[in-house]
């Protein structure tokens, strides 16, 4: 299990309290993988290469169409565009690659991005108490491709950001419209905001 291995080398870098926590979600996550059949060496290299092959073009697919809407019509108009748009681009990509890709995280702005499963809740740990990038992991039908999300641009603070300070007045009033049950905002440059989650059926 190369992304376990990686996780116990990553404990020599964090404190003793992130290690203890750490470790009851890397014991949680060895239990589940227990569960389930092993991948192979080559499986896991495989689907981690074809993973970020696949959330490096959807990243890059949506961040143009909002930079385009960004530029269109500001930041409040980006809003409302990626309430519209962004399920239906998502969708084409998931028709292109014959997978399901998805987003995971803490602090939503989607309902549907909600940490929803045990399994999600022990990875998304993880990632939150370690520099981990990526990893698969295998269920009873699936296999799934986790790979960290931050705050990477400037651009992304003017809806993810503070209010008040990054988000101006008329994007907040948007999201506030649109998302009326937002968390997904606070945020600080290169912060650690979500994750991408690609299920692939099993041959």
């Amino acid at each position: 299990m190369p992304w376990v291995n990686y996780l116990f080398c990553a404990l020599q870098n964090i404190s003793n309290m992130k290690k203890f926590i750490l470790s009851t979600f890397i014991l949680g996550a060895l239990i589940i993988q227990a569960c389930t059949s092993q991948m192979n060496k080559e499986t896991y290299s495989k689907y981690q290469t074809t993973g970020n092959e696949i959330s490096n073009q959807a990243q890059a697919t949506l961040l143009a169409n909002v930079s385009k809407a960004i530029q269109t019509g500001g930041p409040e108009y980006a809003v409302e565009f990626c309430n519209l748009e962004v399920s239906g681009i998502v969708d084409s990509l998931n028709n292109l690659f014959q997978c399901d890709i998805g987003r995971i995280s803490d602090k939503n702005r989607n309902v549907n991005n909600s940490i929803s499963s045990k399994e999600d809740q022990i990875i998304w740990q993880i990632f939150a108490n370690t520099t981990i990038i990526d990893t698969v992991v295998q269920d009873q039908h699936h296999i799934l491709y986790y790979k960290r999300i931050n705050t990477a641009m400037p651009a992304c603070l003017k809806c993810h950001g503070v209010p008040g300070s990054d988000i101006n007045e008329a994007t907040a009033q948007e999201l506030n419209t649109l998302y009326p049950d937002d968390q997904a905002t606070g945020y600080k440059l290169n912060d650690f905001r979500g994750l991408w989650k690609i299920r692939f059926d099993q041959n």
